[in-house]
């Protein structure tokens, strides 16, 4: 696979990944290049109630009250991030979102958050961190057989409960997620 071809995707964390931060985890792929690598990690719901996050920002959430904020990786733990169904023209045309896939679009100012959590879309996730790689990593990882690549379905990111979503990403692959074992390679 072109490494170009990597974002926007899902990488799907294999077993024998060791960092207890991707366990099976799903990582939504914002950037890939030469840079370095950027993700967001969508099926790992922190204890944190969306409510308080935004009580503690001075704003108000008008969503559903069980809605909670996702650990989106180690990296910046305090970094927010809105991951959201396109929501319109009059807010798009503000600044501080981008299209990740035409289903798909992250935001990242607080005035989009305030905007957001006042009148909320359908589909959004409120995030905390992000899964970042440096030049080269992400392809070294994959190689040694860490990541899976599959797409972005937006009916995966919104729509599968996060317990069941590393399952049906893998099976979607046509990989059989009990077929799966740790191991190390030979040496």
């Amino acid at each position: 696979m072109e490494s170009a071809n990597l974002a926007p995707g899902l990488l799907l964390a294999m077993p024998q990944l060791a960092d207890p931060n991707f366990s099976r985890a799903v990582v939504l792929m914002i950037e890939h290049g030469e840079q370095g690598s950027f993700g967001l990690v969508i099926n790992h719901p922190s204890p944190i109630k969306a409510s308080e996050l935004l009580v503690s920002l001075e704003m108000r959430w008008r969503g559903d009250d069980a809605a909670v904020v996702w650990a989106g990786g180690p990296v910046s733990p305090s970094t927010g991030w809105v991951l959201h169904e396109p929501i319109g023209i009059a807010v798009a045309n503000t600044g501080g979102t981008i299209e990740i896939s035409s289903s798909i679009s992250l935001s990242t100012s607080p005035d989009r958050l305030r905007s957001i959590a006042n009148q909320p879309p359908r589909n959004v996730r409120l995030l905390l961190g992000y899964s970042g790689w440096g030049p080269g990593q992400l392809a070294r990882e994959m190689a040694s057989g860490q990541w899976l690549h599959t797409a972005a379905d937006p009916k995966l990111v919104f729509e599968t409960p996060p317990d069941e979503m590393w399952n049906a990403a893998m099976q979607s692959l046509g990989v059989n997620p009990t077929d799966l074992f740790v191991g190390r390679g030979v040496n």
